[in-house]
């Protein structure tokens, strides 16, 4: 009986169990939920950039009511139009089944397949509806600041907090409806000289090194007052990142980018340009600054005496609006990279052929409105390729920065041909003189754990690995065979590179930084082409920044920094010069508007 009375014990503890766990955890595991209210509740999934985005989506009476985001590892600055923007489209329109955010496609992709695999499991078929803005009669069509800055990217948000703290009043036009521009999808590298960084590694330095390596890079077309103000700047401007906008720099590596003479850049946190603008925009935030997404300045207006006192936009409900400017207007609308036909009108190399590394905003708008009130163009036939880019996408390679701390380049046939910290465009055009116009970089174990590109872009290193054009391999001949490069070539390379390591001369083409050993695997090997990634010319501007005529002379009101610009670069921007250039710059310009 006793017996008995354990089993029935049991078994009643048993059902309690099963029952708890059934009734417990909401819809975890299950399609969809209808609640009492009427309301059903589904959680579906999609691919992000950077892994999957889960989303729990709610429903009434066959429509969308809530979507809400439950786990999501994507960029902070490129995600947030997509879930707040897709959201609101979505509810409005009842509809899953919508338009990516530009600048945002794969996050946008993988939010819009999450919230359709909810619809899918909820078992529901959404009517459309006619979706309405609200906000389109919320914008005055008539706004006056001090200033104007159009463009959100490290230039314009680096103006904008300069000339708030001057004391002006500050709007922040973007044409996209995400910031950053390429600060954003840059390496974030900073190029400053006798930094924090350098003295704690015991690197020497100076102002005047810095301005010999960037004038010679470009080949000594740039202009060499310019450069010096950047030379001269550019540390108190590291500084200012560091300790007012609270970027967090590796306080213990730097890079030597190709053509510098030294290790002079320094690395933001993530490796990425994300740290930069996430905590640049914080700051504007903070400060009070108006910022206005999806608006595109179309043109500047001028005042009787020529001055230009304001910017004509088009809104995001396509409404024109008139930005008023009492002291001016800053353009830092970044470079041409992405406009094909502008590339060609300037040089016909840089045609349909070649890709890019570019944000999908870099059109030239800025170069185009300055022209058409009498600003001075330079250089604008130097067009710049970087050297190591996904051949299927165009984007740049973020893990091969490991190029940096000792990865070698090599052919189809398995040899080396150029060398490594060369300048972009030497690379670039030693690459497309290769079998393919392509070439490999291959680095091996020890080489990564110096870099850790792998590591810290994860998600770009997964991407690589999936299309094919990155692998891992244990072995020499393993790498080799992948790639279908004859092992017993690609052997007699690294053997050669393992001599120059070790003799400290590299004797084919005087690594400048000195080869490193490669006898150990594991190796890495990852297939590259060049990209159109920077664009050297433009406005033509002073040491105050102000935008200069075709007759010399000032245009009262205008001033501009950042890739817009064409004074600095020359024929050849090197590595780590673009952040430095626009984060200095864009100080200036936003000081001397508000004056």
């Amino acid at each position: 009986m006793k017996k008995m009375k354990g089993i029935g014990s049991i078994i009643l503890i048993l059902s309690l169990v099963v029952m708890l766990t059934a009734c417990g955890g909401g819809n975890n595991g299950k399609e969809a939920e209808a609640g009492n209210n009427g309301i059903i509740t589904a959680i579906g999934e999609g691919d992000g950039k950077h892994g999957t985005i889960k989303v729990e989506v709610s429903f009434e009476n066959n429509e969308i009511k809530d979507i809400k985001v439950l786990e999501q590892k994507e960029n902070e600055v490129l995600s947030e139009p997509v879930f707040k923007e897709l959201k609101q489209t979505m509810i409005a329109s009842n509809n899953a089944d919508v338009d990516a955010i530009s600048g945002s496609t794969v996050t946008s992709k993988g939010y819009i397949d999450a919230v359709k695999d909810a619809v899918t499991k909820a078992g529901l078929t959404l009517v459309v509806k006619q979706a309405t803005n609200k906000n389109a009669a919320d914008e005055p069509s008539e706004q006056t600041y001090d200033v104007v800055i159009i463009g959100a990217g490290g230039a314009g948000f680096s103006a904008a907090l300069e000339a708030k703290q001057a004391g002006a009043s500050v709007v922040v036009l973007e044409k996209m409806p995400t910031v950053g521009g390429n600060t954003l999808i840059s390496g974030g590298e900073m190029n400053a000289a006798n930094t924090w960084v350098q003295q704690k590694l015991g690197i020497k330095d100076s102002v005047e090194l810095f301005a010999e390596d960037t004038l010679k890079g470009g080949d000594n077309v740039g202009n060499p007052e310019m450069v010096r103000v950047l030379a001269e700047n550019a540390t108190a401007a590291a500084e200012w990142l560091k300790n007012d906008i609270k970027v967090n720099f590796l306080e213990d590596n730097l890079f030597q980018f190709g053509g510098h003479s030294v290790k002079r850049a320094l690395i933001p946190e993530g490796h990425t340009g994300a740290e930069l603008i996430t905590k640049l925009k914080t700051k504007l935030d903070d400060m009070g600054i108006d910022l206005k997404t999806n608006t595109k300045a179309d043109k500047l207006l001028s005042d009787e005496s020529g001055k230009v006192n304001g910017v004509e936009a088009t809104g995001a409900n396509g409404n024109t609006i008139t930005f008023h400017a009492n002291k001016g207007v800053v353009i830092a609308t970044g470079g041409f990279g992405s406009n094909i036909e502008m590339r060609k009108k300037y040089n016909s190399e840089f045609d349909e052929k070649y890709m890019t590394t570019d944000a999908p905003g870099s059109t030239g708008d800025g170069i185009v409105m300055a022209q058409a009130v009498g600003a001075s163009l330079t250089n604008m036939e130097n067009i710049q390729t970087y050297p190591v880019c996904n051949p299927v996408t165009g984007v740049i390679s973020l893990v091969a920065d490991s190029r940096f701390d000792g990865a070698i380049l090599v052919n189809q046939g398995g040899k080396r041909f150029v060398e490594e910290l060369e300048r972009r465009d030497v690379i670039s055009r030693a690459i497309l003189a290769q079998e393919g116009g392509y070439a490999y970089q291959l680095w091996n174990q020890e080489i990564g754990d110096i870099s850790k590109t792998a590591e810290v872009h994860k998600d770009e290193y997964d991407m690589l690995v999936k299309e094919g054009v990155l692998y891992k391999a244990d072995t020499l001949k393993e790498a080799a065979e992948f790639f279908k490069i004859d092992p017993k070539v690609l052997q007699e390379t690294i053997d050669r590179v393992n001599k120059f390591a070790k003799s400290g001369k590299d004797g084919d083409f005087n690594h400048r930084a000195g080869l490193k050993d490669m006898s150990k695997g594991p190796y890495y090997i990852e297939k590259a082409v060049p990209s159109v990634h920077h664009t050297m010319g433009g406005l033509v501007i002073n040491k105050t920044t102000q935008v200069i005529n075709d007759k010399g002379v000032p245009i009262p009101g205008l001033f501009a920094a950042g890739e817009v610009t064409g004074v600095i670069h020359g024929t050849n921007r090197l590595g780590g010069n673009a952040i430095a250039d626009a984060i200095t710059f864009g100080r200036i310009a936003g000081q001397e508007v508000a004056k």
